[in-house]
C-alpha cells in the first residue's frame, strides 16, 4: 500500500504542479486506467465509494442529500440562487470496477461532491449528477447511458469516459454521442476537478434554464386559459404601443387573434367609442400609471360591447416601464341591466306615484260631489288610470322577460316570425295596413334574443298612437355585409316627441309616459347584441332602424 500522496497521484496524476512524471496506474491491455485486479491500496472490503465519512456511496434507494429535479435525477437545488455547482451537494456516479482507481478518483473528487460507486449499469436509474465511468463500465452500459440521458433530457446530465494515455486508449467518434468529455489518464487532480466541475455548472445552468422555462410556460399557461381576456403591449416612444402576446379569451371576446399582434389596441375603438375615455386611458399610458375604465368597443364584426378595461403597467429591476399588461372583462350584460333598474326605477317612482296621486284626488271628488255627471266622470278617471296602472306591471314584466332572457339556444326563422306578427296585428287592428318587405324566399335565420318582441312593440306602438283611418305600417329587412341584418320599422304617423327619444342618449330624464318602455325595449334588445338602434321622426311619420349581428 503506498503513501497518500502515491495513491493520488496514480489516478489523478498528482498535483498540476508536477513534482515529476506520474505513474500511469493502467496495465497493458486494460484502457480504462485500473490495473486488473489491483485494489488501488485501498483496505481490503472498502470501495473507497464516498468521502466524507461515506462508506461507498448512497445505500441502495437513498440519493443523499440530494434534491429531486422533477424527473427522478438529484442535483443543486436550481431555485437556490447561491447553489454552488461545485458545492458538496452534487452526486458523482463513478462507474467502474472496484479497484486503486475508483478509490483515489473518489477521494479526489470527494473534496467537493458527494460521491456514489457502483459496478453495474443497473446505477444509471439511481440519483446523479455526473457519472464518471470506465472503458469497460461505457461499453457495458451503452443502451443504459442512452435511456437515462432520454429520461433526463431536456436536462444537461453528463457522462465522462476515462481512457488510457497512448494511441490504443483513443475513442471512437461514436463515443461523443453518449458522453460530454474523455478524459485521459494519469490527469492532474485539479484538471479533473475543473473538468467534471465545468460540466456540473452546465448541468445545473440547464435545470435552472429547464425550471425557469417550466414557470414561464405555466404562467403562459394561466395567462391563455384565463378567463378574462388578457394582452401584452410593448412600451414604445412612439404614440403605438403594439401588442406582443394576447390570449385566447381575448380572442374569443373580441373575434382578433394573432393577426393583430403588433398592432396598437385602438382596433378595438369605433365610432361610438367616447372620445373622454379613450383620453383618459392614453394620459394613464403616457403617465406610466394604471387605468381602469368602462370603454365601448367592437368586435371584429363591428359587434358592439361594453369592456370593462384595467391596464397595469410593467417595469424592469430599474423602474422602467417595458411593457404594458391589459385585461379585458365583457360587461354588456351588467351595463343593460343597470340602465334597466334605473330606468324601472323611474317609471315606478314616477309614473306610478303621479297615477296614483290622480286616482286619490277622483276618489276624493266621488265623496263629495252630488252631480251624477261629475262623478261618472270621476269614476271614468279613475278607470282608465287603473288599467294604465295594469299596462304599465305589463310593459315592466315584458321588458324584464326579453331583456333578461338567456341567448338562445338555436336560430329561429325571423321571416316565419315576421309573418306571424303581421297577421296578429292585422286581426288585432282590422283597418290597419301592415306590408312586410323580406329579403328572398329562404329563412331569415336570426338568434337575437327578444329581436321579434322588440319588432312586435315598433309595429303596434306604430298602429296604436296613428290617428289616421287606415294607419300604414312596413316592416323592411335588408341583408347586410358580415352576416348582419337591418329591421327597419316605418309608419305615418304623427311621430315620437322628441323627449321620448332624447331619454335613450340622456338617461337621466324622468320618465313621463309608460310607452316610452317600449322604446326602451327596442333600445335594450339591440344593445344586448351589440347592434345600432336609430330613431328618425317627423310630422310625416317615424322610422326605426334596428341593425344587429344575425348570430351575435
Amino acid at each position: 500500500m503506498g503513501s497518500e500522496s502515491d495513491r493520488t497521484r496514480h489516478a489523478a496524476g498528482g498535483d498540476e504542479s508536477a513534482e515529476g512524471e506520474a505513474s500511469r496506474g493502467a496495465s497493458k491491455g486494460d484502457d480504462a486506467g485500473a490495473s486488473e485486479g489491483d485494489d488501488g491500496g485501498a483496505p481490503e472490503g472498502d470501495d473507497a465509494g464516498a468521502s466524507k465519512g461515506d462508506d461507498g456511496g448512497a445505500p441502495e434507494g437513498d440519493d443523499g442529500d440530494a434534491f429531486d429535479d422533477g424527473d427522478g435525477v438529484p442535483t443543486v437545488d436550481p431555485a437556490r440562487d447561491d447553489a454552488s455547482p461545485a458545492g458538496d451537494e452534487a452526486t458523482v456516479l463513478l462507474l467502474m470496477d472496484d479497484g486503486r482507481d475508483r478509490a483515489l478518483l473518489a477521494e479526489a473528487l470527494g473534496e467537493r461532491y458527494r460521491i456514489r460507486t457502483a459496478d453495474a449499469p443497473s446505477a444509471l436509474d439511481g440519483a446523479f449528477d455526473c457519472c464518471v465511468l470506465d472503458a469497460n463500465a461505457f461499453r457495458a452500459a451503452g443502451d443504459a447511458i442512452d435511456a437515462r440521458r432520454d429520461r433526463a433530457d431536456p436536462a444537461f446530465l453528463p457522462f465522462v469516459l476515462l481512457v488510457s494515455e497512448g494511441p490504443r486508449g483513443q475513442p471512437a467518434d461514436s463515443v461523443w454521442e453518449r458522453v460530454d468529455d474523455v478524459v485521459e489518464l494519469p490527469v492532474g487532480r485539479r484538471a479533473l476537478l475543473a473538468r467534471v466541475s465545468n460540466l456540473i455548472e452546465r448541468r445545473t445552468t440547464s435545470l435552472r434554464l429547464r425550471r425557469t422555462v417550466g414557470e414561464l410556460r405555466l404562467k403562459e399557461q394561466a395567462m391563455d386559459e384565463a378567463p378574462v381576456g388578457i394582452t401584452l403591449a410593448r412600451a414604445a416612444d412612439g404614440d403605438d404601443d403594439p401588442l406582443v402576446y394576447l390570449n385566447r379569451e381575448f380572442e374569443a371576446l373580441t373575434g382578433y387573434g394573432e393577426e393583430m399582434l403588433g398592432e396598437d389596441c385602438r382596433f378595438l375603438q369605433g365610432p361610438d367609442t367616447a372620445e373622454e375615455t379613450t383620453a383618459e386611458i392614453r394620459a394613464a399610458i403616457e403617465e406610466e400609471r394604471s387605468v381602469d375604465v368602462d370603454v365601448l368597443n367592437y368586435r371584429t364584426n363591428g359587434q358592439k360591447f361594453w369592456n370593462r378595461l384595467q391596464v397595469e403597467p410593467l417595469r424592469d429591476e430599474d423602474g422602467a416601464v417595458t411593457h404594458f399588461v391589459g385585461f379585458q372583462t365583457d360587461i354588456t350584460e351588467r351595463k343593460i341591466r343597470e340602465r334597466r333598474l334605473e330606468v324601472m326605477a323611474r317609471v315606478l317612482n314616477h309614473n306610478l306615484r303621479n297615477k296614483m296621486n290622480l286616482i286619490e284626488g277622483y276618489a276624493d271628488l266621488l265623496r263629495d260631489d252630488p252631480d251624477e255627471a261629475s262623478r261618472q266622470r270621476s269614476l271614468d278617471v279613475i278607470t282608465e288610470t287603473a288599467a294604465d296602472l295594469t299596462g304599465i306591471a305589463t310593459a315592466v314584466q315584458t321588458v324584464d322577460e326579453t331583456v333578461s332572457a338567456s341567448a338562445l339556444d338555436a336560430s329561429i326563422d325571423f321571416r316565419k316570425e315576421l309573418i306571424e306578427l303581421r297577421n296578429r296585428i292585422r286581426s288585432r287592428y282590422p283597418d290597419a295596413e301592415v306590408t312586410l318587405s323580406l329579403p328572398g324566399d329562404d329563412p331569415i335565420e336570426v338568434a337575437v334574443v327578444g329581436l321579434t318582441v322588440a319588432v312586435a312593440e315598433a309595429v303596434e306602438n306604430a298602429v296604436k298612437h296613428n290617428d289616421a283611418g287606415t294607419p300604414s305600417v312596413e316592416v323592411r329587412v335588408e341583408r347586410r355585409p358580415r352576416e348582419w341584418i337591418a329591421v327597419e320599422i316605418e309608419d305615418d304617423g304623427p311621430g315620437i316627441p322628441d323627449h321620448e327619444t332624447q331619454v335613450l342618449e340622456a338617461g337621466e330624464t324622468s320618465l313621463t309616459h309608460a310607452d316610452r318602455l317600449g322604446i326602451w325595449l327596442m333600445y335594450w334588445v339591440v344593445a344586448k347584441a351589440g347592434g345600432d338602434f336609430d330613431i328618425d321622426t317627423g310630422e310625416d311619420g317615424t322610422t326605426i332602424r334596428l341593425e344587429v349581428p344575425r348570430h351575435p
